[in-house]
């Protein structure tokens, strides 16, 4: 089934120094554009992460240190693969956790501009998990009855996210589910909305999750000792815990969101004296 678009679609695959958000750098990206009116294009690029590939890394995906070196480095590319991501929604294998955060990350540092206000992001590894728990190697084996060659090669993997994601489409067209509150849906349609929608494990507030909205859509913290807990309330009680986030290896994103949230609380305390 071929994806039913309304804007273009961007599945993209990231191999990296790592897998801190971060810290950890790209080391290569592909990107496969898909139109409404069916036509694609497609790039891939090695980067140079400015930083040693650890020999494990380079022990999974096959890039050394001397394959990156005269790349160029992703300062020097960002504004090329922001127009090409130009007004897409984004896709990918754990793309919500994981590829789409780092890409910010390294849009953020070059200060170049990546909104993703109004994108959807559909994560095939969720939609894969959710229906039939497995890896990317065993999900194309089991929807496309292909075997996957070239794993961990940024363009092979892109390339079969994109073709898992269609046979999806044929596979579950018709299946019910329960959701979490127990009703019976189809939550597999040719649409991109339900589909970005239906590849969200949890409400998240920053895209890795660590800030996410609880039962009554407010923001609460999704690690650590104040799990659970509103983000308000955390730093109007411990002021040092928003110095300690800011201080720690976070992601950039994170920081923003939770920067936000504190500069909202302040200004309402504000609004609140003014009145009082």
């Amino acid at each position: 089934m071929e994806l039913n678009l309304t804007r273009p679609l961007a599945f993209f695959d990231l191999e990296t120094t790592g897998i801190k958000v971060a810290t950890d750098r790209i080391v290569e990206i592909c990107i496969y554009r898909i139109n409404p009116d069916g036509a694609t294009k497609i790039k891939t690029k090695r980067i140079n992460p400015e930083m040693p590939i650890p020999k494990e890394v380079t022990a999974i995906h096959g890039i050394t240190d001397e394959d990156v070196k005269d790349a160029p480095k992703f300062r020097e590319v960002a504004h090329e693969f922001a127009q090409f991501l130009e007004n897409c929604d984004l896709a990918g294998y754990n793309s919500n956790h994981f590829d789409i955060p780092l890409l910010v990350e390294e849009f953020l540092r070059t200060d170049v501009e990546f909104d993703l206000k109004g994108r959807r992001f559909v994560d095939v590894q969720n939609i894969f998990h959710r229906m039939e728990p497995r890896n990317l190697f065993a999900a194309y084996q089991f929807y496309c009855n292909k075997e996957l060659e070239n794993a961990h090669s940024a363009e092979a993997d892109t390339i079969a996210t994109y073709e898992i994601l269609k046979a999806q489409l044929d596979k579950y067209k018709e299946t019910s589910i329960k959701d979490r509150k127990g009703i019976i849906v189809q939550p597999i349609i040719n649409d991109v909305k339900a589909l970005s929608e239906f590849s969200f494990n949890s409400k998240n507030v920053d895209l890795i999750g660590h800030i996410v909205l609880n039962e009554k859509d407010q923001e609460v913290f999704n690690f650590g000792k104040h799990k659970g807990k509103l983000v308000e309330d955390v730093f109007r009680t411990e002021p040092s815990y928003y110095d300690w986030i800011m201080k720690s290896e976070f992601p950039l994103s994170t920081k923003k969101v939770i920067t936000s949230i504190k500069l909202r609380g302040f200004n309402n305390k504000s609004v609140k004296l003014e009145l009082f």
